[in-house]
């Protein structure tokens, strides 16, 4: 029998009705030291980290329900090589002006560098061995990366996507995803961003056009959905 989440807007999702472990999977994104650590990249920025730490607790509510029901789970990491090669000199502009520049020197190593510590999600949220973890220089978490060619040997169609920021690394993702003929789902309580307008926003914009990028939902919906999955098939 196939499982939607009905709730969803604005349209009940998946589209066709086909959530499964193997054709959904749960993308979690940037959840980050160097964005959720005091020291890290953010923090460097100047922005107060206290609304993405909150954002801890329900996304290890909804990872733990994706684990138990054997649906497959990603991770991304934003972050360039230790040589610099792949951060532009206009990322270095850019990152530079509130005094946070990539590639630079923190309390949890060089912003935004991998293999530093500030680089490596919190341990909260840490990936088991059997969870890709794609590592991407930008934003979105299919542009260099193999993030696209993992997906479809799996068989994936559905996302569901959470994460931060909402307007950034979470946006950019969703909306290559639609490109990419994906059917996403962003849970509305699982992403944060620097402010409530943004955020508010971010998710607006993705519900245009009766859902040119996507939908929302909010997170206990998805559990259900989940769970609701489970005691049909098991």
């Amino acid at each position: 029998m196939t499982t939607q989440i009905p709730t969803s807007t604005p349209y009940a999702w998946p589209h066709d009705a086909s959530l499964s472990p193997t054709t959904t999977a749960l993308l979690i994104i940037d959840m980050q030291r160097d964005f959720l650590t005091t020291g890290g990249y953010l923090s460097a920025q100047g922005y107060p980290l206290t609304r993405f730490q909150a954002l801890i607790p329900p996304l290890v509510s909804l990872l733990s329900t994706f684990r138990r029901a054997s649906f497959p789970v990603f991770h991304t990491r934003e972050g360039h090589a230790a040589h610099g090669a792949t951060i532009s000199s206009r990322e270095r502009h850019r990152s530079r002006i509130n005094g946070g520049e990539i590639g630079s020197q923190g309390p949890l190593g060089k912003l935004l560098v991998r293999g530093e510590r500030g680089h490596d999600i919190v341990p909260e949220l840490q990936p088991l061995p059997r969870e890709p973890v794609v590592d991407k220089p930008g934003r979105s978490a299919f542009a260099n990366t193999e993030l696209d060619a993992m997906l479809r040997a799996r068989g994936i169609r559905n996302l569901v996507v959470c994460g931060v920021t909402a307007e950034a690394c979470v946006s950019s993702t969703v909306r290559e995803a639609s490109d990419r003929g994906y059917d996403v789902l962003v849970v509305e309580d699982g992403v944060e961003s620097v402010s409530d307008e943004l955020r508010v926003w971010s998710l607006e914009a993705l519900k245009v056009e009766g859902g040119l990028f996507g939908v929302t939902g909010n997170k206990r919906e998805v559990i259900e959905a989940i769970e609701s999955w489970v005691s049909i098939n098991q």
